[in-house]
Protein backbone atom coordinates (compact mmCIF):
# COMPACT_ATOMS: atom_id res chain seq x y z
CA UNK A 1 0.00 0.00 0.00
CA UNK A 2 1.24 3.40 -1.07
CA UNK A 3 1.81 5.69 2.03
CA UNK A 4 1.03 9.47 0.98
CA UNK A 5 2.84 12.68 2.23
CA UNK A 6 1.71 13.76 5.50
CA UNK A 7 0.31 16.99 4.31
CA UNK A 8 -2.46 15.56 2.24
CA UNK A 9 -3.88 14.66 5.42
CA UNK A 10 -4.77 18.23 5.83
CA UNK A 11 -6.17 18.96 3.04
CA UNK A 12 -9.22 18.92 1.31
CA UNK A 13 -10.57 18.22 -2.23
CA UNK A 14 -12.28 21.57 -3.88
CA UNK A 15 -16.09 21.51 -2.65
CA UNK A 16 -16.82 23.54 -5.31
CA UNK A 17 -15.38 21.38 -8.32
CA UNK A 18 -16.62 18.25 -6.50
CA UNK A 19 -20.24 19.51 -6.39
CA UNK A 20 -19.66 21.22 -9.83
CA UNK A 21 -18.74 17.72 -11.48
CA UNK A 22 -21.15 16.23 -9.61
CA UNK A 23 -23.94 18.51 -11.49
CA UNK A 24 -22.71 17.82 -14.60
CA UNK A 25 -22.35 14.30 -13.97
CA UNK A 26 -26.01 14.46 -13.53
CA UNK A 27 -27.06 16.50 -16.58
CA UNK A 28 -24.75 14.00 -18.66
CA UNK A 29 -27.31 11.45 -18.08
CA UNK A 30 -30.08 13.24 -18.94
CA UNK A 31 -31.07 14.83 -15.66
CA UNK A 32 -32.48 18.58 -16.04
CA UNK A 33 -29.97 20.27 -13.74
CA UNK A 34 -30.03 23.92 -12.62
CA UNK A 35 -26.24 24.76 -11.56
CA UNK A 36 -25.11 27.72 -9.60
CA UNK A 37 -22.37 26.21 -8.43
CA UNK A 38 -19.83 27.15 -11.32
CA UNK A 39 -17.30 29.63 -10.28
CA UNK A 40 -16.64 30.92 -14.14
CA UNK A 41 -18.27 33.25 -16.42
CA UNK A 42 -21.13 31.65 -19.08
CA UNK A 43 -20.04 33.82 -21.57
CA UNK A 44 -18.18 33.42 -24.47
CA UNK A 45 -13.68 33.83 -24.45
CA UNK A 46 -13.61 37.57 -26.82
CA UNK A 47 -13.28 36.51 -30.24
CA UNK A 48 -10.04 39.13 -30.65
CA UNK A 49 -8.67 36.89 -28.35
CA UNK A 50 -9.32 32.95 -29.37
CA UNK A 51 -7.99 34.73 -33.03
CA UNK A 52 -4.65 35.84 -31.22
CA UNK A 53 -4.79 31.84 -29.69
CA UNK A 54 -5.39 30.56 -33.49
CA UNK A 55 -2.65 32.91 -34.97
CA UNK A 56 -0.20 31.94 -32.67
CA UNK A 57 -1.30 28.64 -33.12
CA UNK A 58 -0.73 28.58 -37.31
CA UNK A 59 2.65 30.23 -37.13
CA UNK A 60 4.28 27.63 -34.62
CA UNK A 61 4.44 29.68 -31.63
CA UNK A 62 4.02 26.12 -29.70
CA UNK A 63 7.47 25.77 -27.97
CA UNK A 64 8.67 26.93 -24.53
CA UNK A 65 8.95 30.45 -23.59
CA UNK A 66 10.34 32.11 -20.13
CA UNK A 67 8.84 30.29 -17.44
CA UNK A 68 8.13 33.56 -16.20
CA UNK A 69 6.31 34.68 -18.98
CA UNK A 70 6.70 36.02 -22.53
CA UNK A 71 7.93 39.29 -22.49
CA UNK A 72 5.05 40.95 -24.67
CA UNK A 73 2.61 39.66 -21.83
CA UNK A 74 4.78 41.04 -18.77
CA UNK A 75 5.18 44.56 -20.43
CA UNK A 76 1.17 44.30 -21.12
CA UNK A 77 0.72 43.40 -17.47
CA UNK A 78 2.83 46.04 -15.92
CA UNK A 79 1.40 49.10 -18.65
CA UNK A 80 -2.46 47.49 -17.02
CA UNK A 81 -1.05 47.63 -13.47
CA UNK A 82 0.20 51.55 -14.27
CA UNK A 83 -2.82 52.69 -16.31
CA UNK A 84 -5.93 50.99 -14.39
CA UNK A 85 -4.57 50.38 -10.63
CA UNK A 86 -1.71 53.28 -10.36
CA UNK A 87 0.77 50.64 -9.36
CA UNK A 88 4.64 50.79 -10.72
CA UNK A 89 6.04 47.65 -11.38
CA UNK A 90 9.23 46.54 -13.54
CA UNK A 91 8.76 43.07 -15.80
CA UNK A 92 11.22 41.67 -12.86
CA UNK A 93 8.65 42.06 -10.56
CA UNK A 94 5.82 39.96 -12.51
CA UNK A 95 5.76 36.67 -12.86
CA UNK A 96 2.67 34.87 -14.98
CA UNK A 97 1.45 31.60 -14.07
CA UNK A 98 -1.34 28.75 -14.94
CA UNK A 99 -4.07 30.98 -13.71
CA UNK A 100 -4.78 33.16 -10.59
CA UNK A 101 -4.56 30.15 -8.25
CA UNK A 102 -1.19 28.74 -9.03
CA UNK A 103 0.06 32.02 -8.59
CA UNK A 104 -1.46 31.76 -5.23
CA UNK A 105 0.11 28.49 -4.35
CA UNK A 106 3.84 29.60 -5.82
CA UNK A 107 3.17 32.78 -2.80
CA UNK A 108 2.97 30.10 0.11
CA UNK A 109 5.14 27.37 -1.49
CA UNK A 110 8.09 30.81 -1.99
CA UNK A 111 6.94 32.39 1.88
CA UNK A 112 6.31 29.73 4.00
CA UNK A 113 8.24 27.36 6.37
CA UNK A 114 6.58 24.80 8.91
CA UNK A 115 4.62 27.13 11.62
CA UNK A 116 4.35 29.94 9.74
CA UNK A 117 1.01 31.66 10.25
CA UNK A 118 -1.14 33.66 7.48
CA UNK A 119 -4.33 35.29 8.23
CA UNK A 120 -7.71 34.92 6.43
CA UNK A 121 -10.57 36.38 6.76
CA UNK A 122 -14.16 34.43 6.71
CA UNK A 123 -15.80 33.15 4.60
CA UNK A 124 -12.89 32.67 2.41
CA UNK A 125 -12.77 31.02 -0.66
CA UNK A 126 -11.88 27.55 -0.43
CA UNK A 127 -8.43 26.80 -1.37
CA UNK A 128 -6.62 29.69 0.79
CA UNK A 129 -6.22 27.49 3.94
CA UNK A 130 -5.23 24.04 2.02
CA UNK A 131 -2.88 26.52 0.10
CA UNK A 132 -1.25 27.30 3.13
CA UNK A 133 -1.42 23.63 4.50
CA UNK A 134 0.44 22.53 2.05
CA UNK A 135 2.91 24.96 2.24
CA UNK A 136 3.31 23.01 5.80
CA UNK A 137 2.35 27.05 7.21
CA UNK A 138 -1.10 27.39 9.48
CA UNK A 139 -4.05 29.13 8.75
CA UNK A 140 -5.33 31.99 11.45
CA UNK A 141 -8.60 32.30 10.57
CA UNK A 142 -10.22 35.78 11.68
CA UNK A 143 -14.03 36.14 11.02
CA UNK A 144 -16.28 38.77 9.78
CA UNK A 145 -19.80 39.18 9.36
CA UNK A 146 -22.55 40.37 7.22
CA UNK A 147 -23.98 42.81 9.26
CA UNK A 148 -21.19 45.22 8.09
CA UNK A 149 -20.48 43.86 4.48
CA UNK A 150 -17.96 41.39 5.46
CA UNK A 151 -15.28 44.03 6.64
CA UNK A 152 -12.57 42.33 8.60
CA UNK A 153 -12.62 44.08 12.67
CA UNK A 154 -9.16 45.81 12.62
CA UNK A 155 -9.06 44.85 16.42
CA UNK A 156 -9.76 41.48 15.39
CA UNK A 157 -6.98 41.44 12.99
CA UNK A 158 -4.84 42.92 15.87
CA UNK A 159 -5.25 39.89 18.37
CA UNK A 160 -4.80 37.11 15.34
CA UNK A 161 -1.30 39.13 14.39
CA UNK A 162 1.70 37.19 15.69
CA UNK A 163 5.96 37.02 15.09
CA UNK A 164 4.80 34.01 13.51
CA UNK A 165 2.44 36.18 10.50
CA UNK A 166 4.21 36.08 7.85
CA UNK A 167 0.63 36.78 5.29
CA UNK A 168 -2.60 38.50 5.42
CA UNK A 169 -4.73 37.68 2.86
CA UNK A 170 -6.96 40.24 1.05
CA UNK A 171 -9.60 39.61 -0.91
CA UNK A 172 -11.95 42.08 -2.70
CA UNK A 173 -14.36 41.65 -4.25
CA UNK A 174 -14.86 38.66 -2.25
CA UNK A 175 -15.58 34.15 -3.47
CA UNK A 176 -17.67 33.46 -1.67
CA UNK A 177 -19.25 37.29 -0.17
CA UNK A 178 -19.38 39.48 -3.14
CA UNK A 179 -18.32 41.90 -0.64
CA UNK A 180 -16.15 44.91 -1.50
CA UNK A 181 -13.50 46.49 0.81
CA UNK A 182 -13.95 49.92 0.98
CA UNK A 183 -11.31 52.72 1.07
CA UNK A 184 -12.12 52.87 5.10
CA UNK A 185 -11.40 49.39 5.85
CA UNK A 186 -8.56 48.86 3.61
CA UNK A 187 -7.23 51.81 5.85
CA UNK A 188 -7.94 50.19 8.56
CA UNK A 189 -6.29 47.01 7.73
CA UNK A 190 -3.33 49.32 6.87
CA UNK A 191 -2.95 50.61 10.10
CA UNK A 192 -3.34 47.21 12.22
CA UNK A 193 -0.38 45.48 10.05
CA UNK A 194 1.85 48.63 9.77
CA UNK A 195 3.91 47.76 12.97
CA UNK A 196 4.21 44.22 11.85
CA UNK A 197 6.86 42.49 9.18
CA UNK A 198 4.44 40.26 7.13
CA UNK A 199 3.39 40.27 3.07
CA UNK A 200 0.08 41.62 2.45
CA UNK A 201 -1.52 39.00 -0.54
CA UNK A 202 -3.95 41.06 -2.57
CA UNK A 203 -6.39 38.66 -4.46
CA UNK A 204 -8.38 40.79 -6.91
CA UNK A 205 -9.26 38.48 -9.39
CA UNK A 206 -12.54 39.83 -9.69
CA UNK A 207 -11.35 43.70 -9.92
CA UNK A 208 -13.15 44.40 -13.13
CA UNK A 209 -16.77 42.50 -11.17
CA UNK A 210 -18.26 45.65 -9.55
CA UNK A 211 -21.69 47.06 -9.05
CA UNK A 212 -21.00 50.06 -6.85
CA UNK A 213 -19.80 53.51 -7.35
CA UNK A 214 -15.92 54.37 -6.99
CA UNK A 215 -14.08 52.00 -9.13
CA UNK A 216 -11.71 49.09 -7.81
CA UNK A 217 -8.82 49.93 -5.03
CA UNK A 218 -6.70 47.46 -3.80
CA UNK A 219 -4.47 48.31 -0.56
CA UNK A 220 -1.78 49.06 -2.14
CA UNK A 221 -3.99 52.00 -3.22
CA UNK A 222 -4.76 53.59 -0.33
CA UNK A 223 -1.93 52.72 1.63
CA UNK A 224 0.93 53.56 -0.41
CA UNK A 225 3.72 52.99 1.89
CA UNK A 226 2.80 49.24 1.93
CA UNK A 227 2.99 48.78 -1.48
CA UNK A 228 6.91 47.35 -1.31
CA UNK A 229 5.25 44.22 0.84
CA UNK A 230 1.64 43.31 -1.03
CA UNK A 231 1.70 41.18 -4.18
CA UNK A 232 -1.57 42.05 -6.34
CA UNK A 233 -2.83 38.68 -7.41
CA UNK A 234 -5.05 38.90 -10.82
CA UNK A 235 -5.59 36.78 -13.73
CA UNK A 236 -7.69 36.26 -17.27
CA UNK A 237 -10.14 33.82 -16.03
CA UNK A 238 -12.71 35.75 -14.60
CA UNK A 239 -12.66 40.00 -16.93
CA UNK A 240 -12.13 37.70 -20.35
CA UNK A 241 -13.72 34.35 -19.55
CA UNK A 242 -10.83 32.31 -19.94
CA UNK A 243 -11.25 30.04 -17.12
CA UNK A 244 -10.21 26.99 -18.68
CA UNK A 245 -7.32 28.45 -20.69
CA UNK A 246 -5.18 29.00 -17.01
CA UNK A 247 -3.60 31.90 -17.01
CA UNK A 248 -2.66 34.52 -14.18
CA UNK A 249 -0.49 36.54 -12.62
CA UNK A 250 1.71 38.48 -9.55
CA UNK A 251 3.45 41.30 -9.04
CA UNK A 252 4.91 42.34 -6.28
CA UNK A 253 8.50 42.61 -4.60
CA UNK A 254 11.48 41.42 -6.38
CA UNK A 255 12.79 38.64 -3.84
CA UNK A 256 9.22 36.99 -3.75
CA UNK A 257 8.90 36.79 -7.09
CA UNK A 258 12.15 35.60 -8.02
CA UNK A 259 11.65 32.73 -5.18
CA UNK A 260 7.73 31.88 -6.90
CA UNK A 261 9.68 31.42 -10.37
CA UNK A 262 11.98 28.58 -9.00
CA UNK A 263 9.16 27.37 -7.85
CA UNK A 264 7.42 27.23 -11.11
CA UNK A 265 10.59 26.89 -12.89
CA UNK A 266 10.44 22.68 -10.74
CA UNK A 267 6.76 22.48 -11.16
CA UNK A 268 4.74 23.69 -14.21
CA UNK A 269 7.94 25.81 -16.39
CA UNK A 270 6.13 28.34 -19.01
CA UNK A 271 2.33 28.73 -18.93
CA UNK A 272 0.90 27.80 -22.12
CA UNK A 273 2.74 29.48 -25.38
CA UNK A 274 -0.48 30.50 -26.88
CA UNK A 275 -2.56 31.08 -24.27
CA UNK A 276 0.00 33.95 -23.48
CA UNK A 277 -0.86 35.80 -26.86
CA UNK A 278 -4.52 35.69 -26.14
CA UNK A 279 -3.82 37.55 -22.89
CA UNK A 280 -1.91 39.62 -24.57
CA UNK A 281 -4.63 40.37 -27.34
CA UNK A 282 -6.93 40.78 -24.52
CA UNK A 283 -4.85 43.60 -22.28
CA UNK A 284 -4.39 45.68 -25.65
CA UNK A 285 -7.74 45.30 -27.71
CA UNK A 286 -11.34 46.08 -27.26
CA UNK A 287 -12.94 46.14 -23.27
CA UNK A 288 -16.30 46.27 -24.89
CA UNK A 289 -16.82 42.60 -24.23
CA UNK A 290 -16.10 42.62 -21.01
CA UNK A 291 -18.23 45.78 -20.18
CA UNK A 292 -21.26 44.37 -21.92
CA UNK A 293 -20.55 41.22 -19.58
CA UNK A 294 -20.25 43.14 -16.25
CA UNK A 295 -23.29 44.92 -17.70
CA UNK A 296 -25.56 41.87 -17.67
CA UNK A 297 -24.53 40.62 -14.49
CA UNK A 298 -25.27 43.51 -12.83
CA UNK A 299 -28.74 43.00 -13.99
CA UNK A 300 -28.67 39.03 -12.95
CA UNK A 301 -27.40 40.15 -9.28
CA UNK A 302 -30.60 41.96 -8.80
CA UNK A 303 -32.96 39.02 -9.94
CA UNK A 304 -30.91 36.33 -7.82
CA UNK A 305 -30.16 38.23 -4.50
CA UNK A 306 -34.22 39.87 -4.31
CA UNK A 307 -35.76 36.57 -5.72
CA UNK A 308 -33.57 35.02 -2.76
CA UNK A 309 -34.70 37.08 0.04
CA UNK A 310 -38.58 36.41 -1.13
CA UNK A 311 -38.12 32.43 -0.43
CA UNK A 312 -39.00 31.78 3.31
CA UNK A 313 -35.94 31.32 5.56
CA UNK A 314 -33.41 33.08 3.09
CA UNK A 315 -31.80 36.19 3.13
CA UNK A 316 -29.34 37.65 0.77
CA UNK A 317 -29.02 41.36 0.68
CA UNK A 318 -27.22 42.22 -3.06
CA UNK A 319 -23.84 42.16 -3.75
CA UNK A 320 -21.08 44.45 -4.98
CA UNK A 321 -18.81 42.03 -6.48
CA UNK A 322 -18.17 39.31 -8.41
CA UNK A 323 -20.89 37.00 -9.30
CA UNK A 324 -21.92 35.33 -5.90
CA UNK A 325 -25.05 35.72 -4.05
CA UNK A 326 -23.96 34.22 -0.35
CA UNK A 327 -27.52 33.46 0.68
CA UNK A 328 -28.90 33.61 4.55
CA UNK A 329 -30.27 29.89 5.28
CA UNK A 330 -29.87 30.05 8.81
CA UNK A 331 -33.47 30.07 9.26
CA UNK A 332 -33.61 26.32 7.46
CA UNK A 333 -31.14 24.76 9.54
CA UNK A 334 -32.24 22.50 12.10
CA UNK A 335 -35.69 21.67 10.43
CA UNK A 336 -36.96 19.06 8.79
CA UNK A 337 -37.46 17.61 5.08
CA UNK A 338 -38.87 14.58 4.58
CA UNK A 339 -37.64 12.98 7.41
CA UNK A 340 -34.34 14.23 7.69
CA UNK A 341 -32.80 17.08 9.75
CA UNK A 342 -30.90 19.72 8.00
CA UNK A 343 -27.70 19.38 9.78
CA UNK A 344 -25.90 22.40 8.12
CA UNK A 345 -24.89 23.38 4.81
CA UNK A 346 -23.64 20.32 3.29
CA UNK A 347 -26.80 18.44 4.28
CA UNK A 348 -29.21 20.86 2.35
CA UNK A 349 -26.92 21.28 -0.52
CA UNK A 350 -27.10 17.37 -0.72
CA UNK A 351 -31.39 17.63 -0.51
CA UNK A 352 -31.55 20.31 -2.97
CA UNK A 353 -29.16 19.01 -5.43
CA UNK A 354 -30.70 15.22 -4.91
CA UNK A 355 -34.46 16.16 -5.14
CA UNK A 356 -34.44 19.03 -6.83
CA UNK A 357 -31.72 19.03 -9.27
CA UNK A 358 -30.47 22.11 -7.90
CA UNK A 359 -27.19 22.82 -7.42
CA UNK A 360 -25.58 25.34 -4.90
CA UNK A 361 -22.21 25.55 -3.11
CA UNK A 362 -22.52 25.09 0.80
CA UNK A 363 -21.22 27.83 3.17
CA UNK A 364 -19.44 25.51 5.77
CA UNK A 365 -15.77 25.11 3.48
CA UNK A 366 -15.85 28.49 3.27
CA UNK A 367 -15.79 28.93 6.63
CA UNK A 368 -19.73 29.72 7.14
CA UNK A 369 -22.22 27.06 7.69
CA UNK A 370 -25.39 28.76 7.72
CA UNK A 371 -25.17 30.40 4.04
CA UNK A 372 -25.55 28.61 0.37
CA UNK A 373 -23.55 30.74 -3.03
CA UNK A 374 -25.41 31.08 -5.22
CA UNK A 375 -23.44 31.72 -8.56
CA UNK A 376 -25.33 34.20 -11.13
CA UNK A 377 -23.34 33.44 -14.17
CA UNK A 378 -25.88 32.01 -16.07
CA UNK A 379 -29.02 33.27 -17.46
CA UNK A 380 -32.02 35.12 -16.12
CA UNK A 381 -34.32 32.17 -17.40
CA UNK A 382 -31.92 30.05 -15.35
CA UNK A 383 -31.74 32.26 -11.95
CA UNK A 384 -35.48 32.12 -12.02
CA UNK A 385 -36.03 28.24 -12.94
CA UNK A 386 -33.92 27.39 -9.91
CA UNK A 387 -35.35 30.03 -7.89
CA UNK A 388 -38.37 28.03 -8.32
CA UNK A 389 -36.86 25.10 -7.07
CA UNK A 390 -35.33 26.60 -4.25
CA UNK A 391 -38.89 28.19 -3.02
CA UNK A 392 -40.44 24.62 -3.65
CA UNK A 393 -38.19 23.04 -1.55
CA UNK A 394 -38.58 25.47 1.25
CA UNK A 395 -42.18 25.53 1.42
CA UNK A 396 -41.82 21.35 2.27
CA UNK A 397 -39.83 22.49 5.02
CA UNK A 398 -41.11 22.00 8.77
Amino acid sequence: MIKLANRLKSARPSPTLALNAKAKALAAKGADVVSFAAGEPDFDTPTNIKDAIKGALDSGFTKYTATGGIPELKAAIVDKLKAENKLEYSPEQVLVSVGAKHSLYNIFQALLSPGDEVIIFSPYWVSYPDMVRLADGEPVIVETSAHNNWAPDPSQLRKALTPRTRAVILNSPSNPTGGVYSKETLLAIAEAVRGHDCLLVSDDIYERLLYVDGGFQNIANVAPDLASRTVVVNGFSKAYAMTGLRLGYAAGPKELIAGMQMVQDQSTSNPTSVVQKGAVAGLKGPQEPLFAMVKEYAKRRIVMADGLSKIAGVKCPRPDGAFYCFADVGELIGKSYKDQTITGSLKLSELLLEDFLLAAVPGEPFGADGYLRFSFATSQAIIEKGLARLAEFASKVS
